[in-house]
């Protein structure tokens, strides 16, 4: 194994025991190093670093930026260590970090989607996916979340399911509305449903493992072509993920129609796993309708009408 190799193994050990995942940054890094080892290199060097950061040619800045900041930290690691590796300059390749425009998905087309899914191979694999989709239209939770829930993370007693391996590791409880404990009920007796070839996976494929976002993803593409879904915008582009945003937007909305916008925004704060409250106040400025229903609210305070 090259010094590089090495070294890198020594510095995701290092890093997973502080706490860090790595999972992608892992990936990244490989990559990287395979490419250092092709040029014969064996200490990291900015020209190959750059090289490699910005592959493939116009890629967008803020993931070049991303690419090379990772090894940019990685390279910190091994100067303290053999005083020969390069550290890329803070201002090379910079980019500012844009926030992707959510696709507000309506009732309707999440409707359309999971019908949709009827198109997909197999009774119990289109189940899986309509309730997926369902899932996330109606409780916000983030796909990883999702597709890593278990069966025992599902309390049909007490209409609770609980999301043990959230952003930042962090764990939660959400209450579920009775349909939706009946629906997962119901998707649990199946007789289509395939024996799990490990632990009691909830939402399970077709040969009984747990879903994978990289089949997930492209799933979810084929759905949106079939449903006639398509982008708004170059920069509003239906994802998976937008029915979380879609779910946050909706409940905010609903807070301002009932006149008590401030404890709905805090409730959601803590239903999203969000770790700061300003993450759930985004959604204010990414909804027209939202800032709408906010400019009356104002005005109505100023008038004196609330």
């Amino acid at each position: 194994m090259s010094h590089l190799r090495n070294a890198l193994t020594d510095y995701l050990t290092m890093r997973r025991a502080l706490g860090y995942k790595m999972d992608q940054v892992e990936r990244r890094l490989r990559q990287f190093v395979a490419f250092a080892e092709e040029r014969g290199e064996t200490h990291v060097l900015t020209v190959t670093a750059l090289a490699w950061a910005t592959l493939p040619s116009g890629a967008d800045p803020v993931w070049t930026n991303r690419r090379l900041a990772d090894v940019r930290i990685f390279a910190r690691h091994l100067h303290t260590l053999d005083g020969v590796s390069e550290v890329p300059p803070d201002d090379l390749l910079p980019a500012r970090r844009r926030r992707t425009t959510p696709y507000l998905f309506t009732p309707q087309e999440v409707a359309d989607l999971m019908r949709a899914t009827e198109i997909l191979p197999g009774s119990h694999v289109q189940a899986t996916y309509r309730v997926l989709i369902g899932l996330l239209a109606v409780t916000g939770m983030r796909i990883g979340e999702a597709i890593s829930l278990d069966c025992d993370d599902l309390n049909i007693g007490d209409g609770i399911v609980t999301i043990r391996k959230g952003k930042f590791d962090k764990a939660r409880e959400l209450p579920l509305h009775p349909t939706t404990v009946a629906v997962l009920q119901n998707y649990l007796l199946r007789s289509d449903r395939p024996r799990p070839s490990s632990a009691a996976v909830l939402l399970i494929s077709a040969t009984g493992k747990r879903l994978r976002y990289n089949i997930v993803q492209p799933t979810f593409q084929k759905l949106l072509h079939y449903c006639g879904i398509v982008p708004r915008s170059p920069t509003c582009r239906p994802r998976i993920h937008d029915l979380r945003h879609s779910f946050a937007v909706s409940t905010i909305a609903d807070g301002y129609r009932s006149g008590a916008p401030g404890s709905r925004l805090a409730i959601l704060a803590t239903y999203l796993g969000h770790a700061d409250p300003k993450h759930t106040y985004w959604y204010l400025s990414a909804a027209p309708e939202l800032l709408g229903l906010a400019g009356d609210r104002l005005e109505r305070h100023l008038t004196g009408e609330a």
